[in-house]
């Protein structure tokens, strides 16, 4: 049970960083043909910006969530090196539940925001519901709350993947 988890676990992640690494490459494509329009072609195209700007909402929220997973998110660790430690693991249960909670105000005020804002449209983008332009904020926040979960319960992952990578990486050196 704990194998098929961590798999699929695997799996959310390795989505996530690849569709925050798409969404940034393809934004880094946007932006220079935005300029390109307006300054070259000399007719500034509507669409650019906003389409750069979801890119960027997505790539922020998949892509805090992947770094949680892989443990290279933000960590301010000034105060909690100096604590005895015996209160290490204590620290360490106390940030995971806080960031639960995070997780879970991110989940549900996000669902209610992409609600509430389902029948109003961006008037850069006439097609494009407001609603679906902020549904990364509680995507990201579910995924990050499994994660959470997922170290609460079977530890940091982040060393893990580096581990089985080298022994693969190995095993292909050793035939």
């Amino acid at each position: 049970m704990k194998n098929t988890l961590l798999r699929v676990n695997d799996a959310i992640y390795m989505t996530c960083v690849w569709v925050a690494g798409l969404a940034i490459v393809v934004m880094s494509m946007i932006i220079p043909w935005g300029i390109f329009a307006r300054y070259v072609l000399g007719t500034g195209a509507g669409w650019p910006e906003p389409v750069a700007i979801l890119l960027m909402v997505i790539f922020t929220f998949l892509g805090a969530a992947a770094s949680y997973r892989a443990g290279a998110h933000m960590a301010v660790n000034m105060f909690t090196d100096r604590l005895p430690q015996y209160m290490h693991r204590h620290v360490e249960t106390l940030v995971q539940i806080l960031m639960g909670i995070i997780c879970l105000f991110m989940t549900i005020w996000g669902v209610k925001l992409c609600i509430a804002t389902w029948n109003q449209f961006m008037s850069t983008l006439p097609t494009l519901r407001v609603g679906i332009a902020y549904a990364p904020i509680p995507v990201g926040g579910a995924i990050t709350l499994i994660f959470v979960v997922e170290r609460m319960i079977f530890g940091d992952q982040s060393k893990r993947r580096a581990v089985d990578y080298e022994f693969v990486e190995s095993s292909k050196e050793a035939t």
